[in-house]
């Protein structure tokens, strides 16, 4: 049985409510579109003006969005809770027999196995009694573990937090330092749970362009000029393109960064050990700042853990908000990340993983080329297709059996695309694969900035 969304109320508070409780029952779905806001004035007998209130207090709330000439529609990641999870409106229903490469996600073929790492630990008095109130929080030999890890890589890491996951870290840290209707930079195309997080928040997004070696020079530049309060950067496997910040762009940055050192920078390195290209940082170029390394891609969604370092304030404003509401970062899960960081075992599996991955990106980006069609994916798990429309394609792709990611998930003012996430593919499939998406791309542009 279809389940149709009732609207009602007299006021905007009330309409609003109504379609938030939609949003919850499951009655409105993520992507379903939402009458105009005459339409629905007339349907209640209000006027415009109280619908048009309603909807923009759903807006502000991260409940809906406005999607130009595709009207006013209900977020891909609505904040608020729906009765069960569903695949996001960007994700394309599966039919029989497709292939997934929409998702984004790691191979879980290719991921570490957890069951030794589990076993020793279940032997440790520590990992029974775990604990308590009084004596969680980050661990010492965990800390101290990144640490080493970060200073290797040129992160300096005096100041260090645990959060729960890149996304938590970048939460913590945004709420920490900024206010609602503060503009953020951020990388455009750029990773769509981000944009949902700012909205959340009420943050403002300002779009940075990116190309091949991470945001460009004009892109800060211009978000700079238009009062961005705070700076988010992929340092490497940018969500959607596969960019990379290299050296030589990041001392660009740096120097257009020290000039306004008020800003707040976050970093995100979520590919981490996955990642084979040298980590280039801003580190340090403001006076705030923040450096987030997590484990997801290289060892396992489900490990939501990631290790944070910045200035002694910025670590220390998150640490202390950490404290009054969630307390810290689960110390079985610390123990678990530490256990797999000093297995050997764990660290070939994750260079294997690394080595197949470069493979499966590099070969497609190859195929794509050798069948005309420019492709970007120079580090990570996705490869970015630049298209003259995204609506096609998809379509076409579909019907030849792979389901891929539509680019307007994670545009805010850059040209369309398509991304490919290759963990869901084999390398003797890429040929067949690229013959796809060369038929599937009637028109082909060469880059993928603004």
């Amino acid at each position: 049985m279809i389940v149709t969304a009732q609207y009602h109320g007299r006021t905007s508070a009330d309409i609003a409510a109504s379609i938030e409780s939609s949003v919850t029952a499951g009655e409105l779905a993520p992507g379903d579109a939402l009458p105009t806001v005459r339409a629905l004035a007339a349907e209640l007998r209000v006027s415009p003006a109280t619908v048009a209130a309603a909807y923009r207090e759903l807006r502000q709330r991260a409940v809906i969005e406005t999607a130009g000439r595709a009207g006013t529609r209900v977020r891909a990641r609505p904040a608020v809770g729906a009765p069960r999870p569903g695949r996001m409106a960007y994700r394309l229903d599966l039919p029989a027999g497709a292939r997934d490469l929409s998702g984004g996600g790691p191979d879980r073929r290719l991921l570490p196995a957890l069951a030794a790492p589990l076993a020793r630990l279940a032997e440790q008095p520590a990992w029974r009694t775990g604990h308590g109130y009084d004596t969680a929080g980050p661990l010492p030999d965990l800390l101290d573990h990144a640490a080493a890890r970060l200073t290797a890589d040129g992160v300096p890491a005096d100041a260090l937090a645990v959060t729960g996951g890149a996304l938590d870290g970048i939460e913590r840290t945004l709420t920490a330092q900024l206010a609602p209707g503060d503009r953020v930079a951020v990388e455009d195309p750029g990773w769509a749970n981000l944009l949902d997080l700012l909205a959340a928040l009420r943050l403002d997004p300002v779009p940075m362009p990116v190309d091949d070696d991470g945001p460009t020079e004009a892109g800060l530049r211009g978000a700079l000029a238009l009062g961005a309060r705070a700076v988010l950067v992929t340092n490497r496997a940018q969500n959607p393109t596969g960019a990379t910040l290299t050296a030589a762009r990041a001392g660009r940055l740096r120097a257009l960064l020290a000039e306004r050192p008020e800003v707040l920078v976050i970093e995100d390195d979520h590919a981490a050990e996955l990642s084979e290209t040298a980590l280039a940082t801003l580190t340090g170029s403001t006076d705030s700042w923040a450096f987030l390394r997590s484990v997801s891609k290289p060892y396992g969604p489900d490990l939501r853990l990631a290790v944070l370092a910045g200035d002694a304030r910025t670590v220390g404003r998150v640490r202390g908000r950490q404290r009054v509401g969630a307390g810290w970062v689960s110390t079985v899960l610390q123990q678990l990340v530490l256990e797999l960081w000093r297995d050997p075992q764990a660290g070939a599996q994750v260079a294997a993983a690394r080595t197949e991955y470069r493979r499966r990106r590099d070969g497609l980006v190859a195929a794509l080329a050798d069948r005309g069609v420019t492709a970007h994916g120079r580090s990570g798990i996705n490869v970015w297709v630049p298209v003259a429309d995204e609506t096609v394609p998809l379509t076409r792709l579909r019907d030849a059996g792979w389901v891929v990611a539509p680019g307007a998930a994670f545009r805010l003012a850059s040209a369309p695309g398509l991304r490919i996430t290759i963990s869901g593919v084999e390398v003797a499939e890429l040929a067949r694969l690229a013959d796809s998406v060369a038929a599937a791309v009637a028109v082909r542009t060469a880059g993928y900035g603004a």
